[in-house]
C-alpha cells in the first residue's frame, strides 16, 4: 500500500492567539539547519522504519507540507525538500502534493517552484474573511489578499484550493460569520475546512479563555452554543451549494476531499518527518524485521513488537529537541488500540463505521465488545445506524470528542 508523506515546517511569521501546533516565530537562520535535518531524516526513512519496527513502502501517493508555513521558505529551501522526496520515494504519477500556505506568502518565486515541483493541491490558512477578525487573532492578510492570491494560484495551474475557517473568533457574529461563508463559496475553491474554536492549554487564547482571562480578547470569544451554530450554519450552507460534508470538520465538491488526510482517518500508512510529525506504519510482517540481505528471519531480527498490529511514532515536538536528533517516541498499536481507532477515526467521517467490515477484519466477538456501548451513543442521540453502519448524528459531531471517549474507555476495560 502507497504512503503517504507528511513534512511539518514549524516556522510563522506571527504566532496566532488560536494557535495549538508545534510552530513558532524563527530567525531566519534557523531554516537552513532545519532543512538539512529534515531531508537527512527523509533519506534515512527506511533505517528508522526498521528501528521502528514498522514495514517500509517506497511508493507514495500522497505529499503533505504542513506547518506552520511552509511558504516562509526561501524558493531554494522549498525546491530542495521536493527534491529529496523525490529522490527517496516513488511518487505515483497522481500523486497529492498539498502545501499549507498563509495568505500573502506566496511570491512569485514561491509560486514558480510549487508549479515546477508538481504541487497540485493548496490549503490557505484565511481562517476568516472579516478583515477585524482576523487582525485580532493575528492573522496578517487582508481579505483582498486572499482573492488575490487565488487568482496567482489558478494562474500557475493550481485549482485544487482549500480555505481553512474558524468558527467561534473573538467579536464573531452571525453576520460577520455569514460573511465568511459567502466570501469562501464565492471564491469557488473546491474544498473549505471549518474549524470550531478549540478552548485549550495548548494556546495562548484557550489558556485565557479556560481562565476566565481577557487577554487575546478572550471575553470578546462567542459562547459555545452560538460557535455551534455557527458550524451549523455553515454545514447547512456548504452542503446546500454542493460542497459536501465528509468529515466532521471537512467539507469538498466530488472528487476534490484530501486524499492524505483520509489516510489518518481510514489508518493508511504515513511518514511524517520533522519538529512534532507523526507516523503509523504496519508492524513489519505480522510483528517481526526481517533481514535486508535475505529476507529470513533470525533470532536477532525478531522485533520486540511482536503480536503488535501497528506501530506509531512521533518525533520531538520543539525544534531544540528535533535539531538536537533526540529519537522519535515509539507507540506499538496492540490489536485492542487498533479496533479503538477504527471508531476513534473513523467515526470522523460522515460516511461512519461499517461494522460488518470492522468484524471481517477484527473478529465478530472484538467488535460485539462495543455493543453496549453503541447502543446507548445511539439512545443517546449522538449514533445513529444504517444496516451495518453507524455514524455521528448532528449533535453527535458537536460531542464528538465525548462519543470518541466512551470507546477509549470502553477498549482500555477490555484490553
Amino acid at each position: 500500500m502507497a504512503l503517504g508523506v507528511y513534512l511539518s515546517v514549524p516556522f510563522c511569521r506571527t504566532k496566532c492567539s488560536y494557535c495549538n501546533f508545534a510552530s513558532d516565530v524563527f530567525s531566519r537562520a534557523t531554516f537552513a539547519g532545519y532543512i538539512d535535518r529534515i531531508c537527512s531524516d527523509i533519506e534515512r526513512a527506511p533505517v528508522v522504519a526498521e528501528q521502528m519496527g514498522g514495514q517500509y513502502e517506497s511508493s507514495v501517493d500522497t505529499v503533505y507540507l504542513g506547518g506552520g508555513t511552509p511558504t516562509l521558505l526561501d524558493s531554494a529551501q522549498l525546491e530542495r525538500l521536493f527534491v529529496t522526496i523525490r529522490q527517496n520515494f516513488c511518487l505515483q504519477p497522481e500523486t497529492e502534493i498539498t502545501v499549507e500556505c498563509a495568505p500573502g506568502t506566496l511570491t512569485a518565486p514561491v509560486l514558480e517552484v510549487l508549479r515546477r515541483c508538481g504541487v497540485n493541491r493548496v490549503s490557505l490558512g484565511v481562517q476568516s474573511f472579516v478583515d477585524a477578525e482576523a487582525a485580532v487573532v493575528g492573522r496578517l492578510h487582508k481579505r483582498a489578499t486572499v482573492f488575490d492570491d487565488l487568482e496567482n494560484l489558478r494562474s500557475a495551474g493550481i485549482t485544487n484550493i482549500n480555505i481553512d475557517l474558524i468558527a467561534g473568533l473573538p467579536y464573531q457574529t452571525t453576520e460577520c460569520w455569514e460573511r465568511s461563508l459567502s466570501d469562501a463559496i464565492a471564491s469557488a475553491a473546491p474544498h473549505i475546512s471549518v474549524y470550531m474554536l478549540e478552548a485549550d492549554e495548548d494556546s495562548r487564547l484557550g489558556r485565557e479563555l479556560i481562565a476566565g482571562g481577557t487577554k487575546y480578547h478572550a471575553h470578546f470569544v462567542p459562547d459555545d452554543d452560538l460557535t455551534a451554530d455557527f458550524y451549523l450554519a455553515g454545514c447547512e450552507r456548504l452542503n446546500a451549494v454542493g460542497i459536501s460534508h465528509y468529515e466532521i470538520s471537512n467539507f469538498a465538491r466530488h472528487g476534490f476531499e484530501s486524499r492524505h488526510n483520509l489516510k489518518y482517518w481510514t489508518r493508511q500508512p504515513y511518514l511524517g518527518f520533522g519538529v512534532d510529525a507523526h507516523s503509523m506504519l504496519k508492524v513489519d510482517r505480522a510483528g517481526k524485521n526481517f533481514s535486508e540481505d535475505k529476507r529470513t528471519e533470525t533470532d536477532e531480527t525478531v522485533s520486540p513488537w511482536r503480536g503488535f498490529e501497528a506501530v506509531r511514532f512521533a518525533m520531538p515536538d520543539s525544534l531544540e529537541g528535533y535539531i538536537a536528533v533526540r529519537p522519535p517516541k515509539r507507540t506499538p498499536l496492540s490489536r485492542q488500540a487498533a479496533i479503538e481507532e477504527i471508531f476513534f477515526l473513523g467515526l470522523r467521517l460522515i460516511r461512519g463505521v461499517d461494522l460488518r467490515q470492522a468484524a471481517t477484519q477484527f473478529g465478530v466477538d472484538s467488535i460485539n465488545e462495543f455493543a453496549a456501548t453503541i447502543s446507548e451513543l445511539k439512545e443517546n442521540g449522538l449514533l445513529e445506524s444504517d444496516g451495518s453502519v453507524i455514524r455521528l448524528t448532528t449533535r453527535g459531531r458537536l460531542l464528538s470528542n465525548e462519543v470518541f471517549e466512551k470507546f477509549i474507555t470502553i477498549a482500555e476495560s477490555v484490553g
